[in-house]
């Protein structure tokens, strides 16, 4: 497995990656009926890699000439503090193979180079994803809020890393 800069060309699998994940994992939050729904649509993703905001990056774990996962990172919504892990999302087909790991020490290894501290979010009521960030030694700092899409207002939990020793 290799852990490499995304690029443009990886936009489509970057997406449809986060949807398949959403539709897997987040099914007892939100409405099968939306989650079904979702469209692939990964344009988005294709300007934003085209031209990276300063401060983020963005890494896809590939597995057999394919994109198995992928993770974003950069400034948080007080980069004078921390960085923050913005996304991190692998196939579910893929999961529990080590590209999660793989990718979360690669942005750790990133926001390191800035940073001394990172924080991330993710929803409450999602455990298999608590269980892995907690094992990689993030920790819930007490920091909550919600998260609003397909009709559902779902709370969300805020984890901290302390970067460097």
């Amino acid at each position: 497995m290799e852990i490499r800069a995304a690029l443009p060309e990886d936009a489509e699998a970057i997406e449809r990656i986060r949807i398949r994940a959403w539709q897997v994992a987040y099914r007892h939050v939100f409405p099968s009926a939306e989650l079904d729904a979702l469209e692939v649509d990964w344009s988005n993703w294709d300007a934003w890699l085209a031209d990276t905001p300063a401060g983020f990056a963005a890494f896809v774990a590939e597995e057999d000439r394919s994109v198995a996962g992928w993770a974003t990172a950069g400034p948080s919504a007080f980069p004078d503090l921390y960085g923050e892990l913005h996304g991190l999302y692998v196939d579910p087909g893929r999961w529990a193979r080590g590209a999660g790991r793989a990718l979360l020490a690669r942005a750790e290894a990133e926001l390191s180079l800035t940073w001394a501290d990172a924080v991330l979010w993710t929803l409450a009521d999602n455990p298999r994803t608590r269980r892995f960030y907690e094992a990689a030694g993030w920790q819930v700092d007490g920091t909550t809020g919600s998260f609003d899409r397909l009709g559902v207002r779902a709370p969300i939990v805020r984890y901290a890393k302390r970067l460097t020793a």
